[in-house]
């Protein structure tokens, strides 16, 4: 097929789709829907229609933090023997919890959840993940390489396919579901950042005094560098180099360091999770004794508070 006819066949499929007449189907459902669920279709250019399910629940994913250096420092039969066991246990724990395993790319894997119940078993298969990574697999390695983060969302995720049907002949381009949805992203993005150490940089700052008169005395105020020099102007006649200030007394330089990024723990999760699980189990140990804690991280797309701890559940521990 030539460029220009490819072209045109693009063109017009994508018309046809994003046209006003093309029907898309939207049902609610509670439980995990599945890639031969017949509720959920390819979009058919013939009929112009689509069917896709929304299932409001949490998302988990997890993952092996360094991954790229476990790799390079084993060889490549360690390395296969780690991710099929990595995965294949991160499974178990999941279903143990009445997850569903929706994805699995890499050493990453992503858990959804039926609507009942869904903030219990996710928090619960948190736990479970994190006890077998850390007492399990990791004992396995003699640097305690293996340790993965886990990020919680919930949330509205619509199911689809993508794929499509022409001259009445539906073509499997890809057989699973298509996942999509805010609480998907803000898990992938929580995974990526829990289980990470803290981030510190020194940096030289400006301890400069201010006499305001009154028989205050110095009064001391701590200012950047770039704060402090911004204030300063050069004279010429005679040459030397003042303060704009007239209260300027004196100043000195202090090493002072900064902490870019706070230590996270492996488990990772939105309010609303920390929320609906605290309002199921109010009596629980992570409940009272506070396990779960509020960290100051910074999400991409998301502006709510975000809790998390190192939960471990001593009677999966060999």
């Amino acid at each position: 097929m030539a460029l220009k006819d490819l072209g045109a066949d693009i063109t017009a499929e994508v018309e046809t789709i994003l046209a006003v007449d093309f029907k898309i189907t939207v049902t609610n459902t509670s439980t995990v829907p599945h890639s031969d669920d017949g509720a959920i279709t390819f979009p058919n250019l013939d009929s112009r229609e689509q069917a896709c399910k929304i299932i409001e629940t949490c998302v988990l994913f997890i993952d092996i933090r360094r991954s790229t250096e476990l790799n390079l420092a084993h060889r490549p039969q360690t390395v296969a023997k780690l991710y099929s066991s990595f995965v294949r246990a991160m499974v178990r724990c999941a279903e143990h919890y009445n997850g569903h395993v929706r994805g699995i790319i890499g050493d990453r894997v992503m858990v959804m959840f039926d609507q009942n119940y869904c903030f219990s078993n996710a928090v619960h298969t948190a736990a479970a993940m994190n006890t077998v990574a850390d007492y399990v697999i990791n004992r396995h390695f003699k640097h305690g390489e293996v340790e993965c983060g886990i990020g919680i969302d919930h949330g509205r995720m619509l199911a689809t396919k993508t794929g499509f049907r022409r001259h009445g002949v539906q073509r499997h381009s890809y057989r699973s579901l298509v996942w999509l949805g805010r609480p998907a992203n803000v898990a992938s993005k929580l995974t990526d950042i829990a289980n990470k150490p803290e981030v510190t940089q020194w940096r030289t700052m400006a301890r400069v005094a201010y006499d305001y008169g009154f028989g205050t005395g110095w009064q001391w105020t701590d200012e950047s560098l770039q704060e402090f020099v911004s204030k300063l102007q050069a004279q010429y006649v005679p040459s030397r180099v003042v303060h704009t200030s007239p209260f300027y007394g004196s100043f000195f330089t202090s090493p002072e360091r900064i902490t870019l990024r706070p230590a996270t723990p492996p488990i990772l999760m939105t309010k609303t999770v920390y929320d609906g699980y605290c309002g199921v189990h109010p009596n629980a140990n992570i409940v009272r004794q506070g396990t779960l804690k509020m960290y100051s991280v910074q999400v991409p797309g998301y502006d709510g508070q975000i809790f998390g701890g190192n939960l471990i559940y001593e009677d999966l521990k060999p």
